[in-house]
């Protein structure tokens, strides 16, 4: 009940300063409310190539930009877009309310206040190309909120003139979890898989990828980066370690492999993991994309990596040790085993067993590339900057 008095209170304090922010014209500029980053540093950099507006950055997370020449960095402005920066938080919304372009990519309860002007272009670019769980209006945990916190999500939603797509596939799941119909999908592919159609970006990434991890050279590479689950932060149980037995992996795989540890950005604590050459973790290696380029099987359970990772054809094995109890708690939109373009394994001799004899239908994960990356074909950023920014 606090929580949600809290809720309440901030966004009217936050539709008020946004109305305020209404009064001024709207300037021909593109904002992004961003957390993840990636598909945001794509279309910023397409904006810097063929338009000539500013780029306003709101950052809730911890984006760096990284990714552009310091010579262009002058037609961006970034500014922390949490109540903790209140100066830099205000000035947020007043430029949120007079931009003409405004971009998201992830859920912001903010949304549930700012009714734009008619002509503003509010884009979902979301943070993944496909999805395993299901979430938003379909998430099954709704069934413990109340009534006014379900009416804020269709608010949030119903703010969304353009949701970014790279399949129909996709397309059917966003209409679903935002409750919009196809004229709001813009199938112009997701920014972020443009990477894996760029050699010379991929060239780069593997390459600052063995800088950082020199003992890769000369191995294959296991990449395991499981999802977050609810659970794995609770203020008396905040571990990160899988039911993985490591050292039995050493063992069987270490003459031939290395194997690398990402858990999900939510997940602050470490692994405990003895200091070997066989076991890296990377946790605080910041883009998974550049870690996917070195690596020769990808390990998943409910995480939205391997649509990505699926463009480059490679080996995918799937640990959903707690398929049970996870299916109960978030929900799948089909059933997993179906889903799933790998084999399905449970415990670490299953894995073993899976990755020494090849346990993997290429043909399968070629099938679900195909699906999920319909029209993520390399030049996506370029594709939606045109169609949103082109026919101003």
């Amino acid at each position: 009940m606090l929580r949600e008095l809290t809720i309440e209170i901030y966004l009217f304090i936050f539709r008020i300063l946004f109305n305020i922010g209404k009064l001024f014209p709207l300037q021909k500029r593109a904002l992004f409310i961003t957390s993840f980053g990636h598909n945001t540093e794509y279309v910023a950099r397409e904006l810097i190539t063929s338009t000539d507006e500013p780029i306003i950055i709101l950052n809730t997370g911890s984006f760096e930009p990284s990714f552009l020449p310091k010579d262009q960095m002058s037609r961006i402005t970034i500014k922390r877009f949490t109540p903790a920066h209140p100066i830099q938080w205000l000035q947020g919304i007043f430029l949120l309310a007079s931009s003409a372009t405004v971009y998201v990519d992830n859920y912001y309860g903010v949304l549930a206040v700012t009714i734009f002007k008619k002509s503003v272009r509010c884009v979902q670019l979301w943070h993944a190309a496909g999805a395993i769980k299901q979430f938003g209006l379909k998430d099954p945990s709704n069934k413990d909120r109340t009534k006014r916190a379900i009416n804020r999500f269709r608010a949030v939603y119903k703010r969304f003139t353009d949701v970014v797509i790279g399949s129909r596939e996709m397309g059917n799941i966003f209409g679903e979890a935002f409750g919009l119909d196809r004229s709001h999908m813009l199938p112009t592919g997701v920014p972020r898989t443009d990477f894996f159609y760029d050699e010379v970006a991929m060239n780069e990434a593997k390459q600052t990828v063995y800088q950082r991890y020199p003992q890769l050279k000369g191995k294959k590479v296991i990449l395991y980066a499981p999802t977050y689950r609810d659970d794995a932060l609770h203020a008396d149980q905040n571990v990160a370690d899988p039911p993985l037995h490591l050292k039995t992996l050493e063992k069987e795989l270490g003459d031939d492999y290395i194997f690398l540890l990402k858990p999900h950005p939510a997940v602050s604590a470490k692994w405990q993991i003895d200091s070997n050459s066989f076991v890296i973790d990377v946790s605080d290696y910041p883009n998974v994309n550049e870690l996917l380029t070195v690596t020769d099987v990808f390990i998943s359970d409910y995480s939205s990596i391997p649509f990505e990772y699926a463009i480059l054809e490679r080996p995918m094995i799937f640990f959903a040790y707690d398929l049970a109890s996870y299916t109960d708690m978030r929900g799948f939109w089909e059933p997993y085993e179906e889903l799933i373009p790998g084999p399905l394994v449970q415990t670490t001799e299953e894995l073993i067993q899976a990755i020494q004899h090849q346990q993997v239908d290429l043909e399968a994960i070629r099938n679900f590339r195909l699906k999920w990356n319909e029209y993520s074909t390399g030049n996506a950023s370029a594709t939606l900057v045109s169609r949103i920014h082109g026919s101003r």
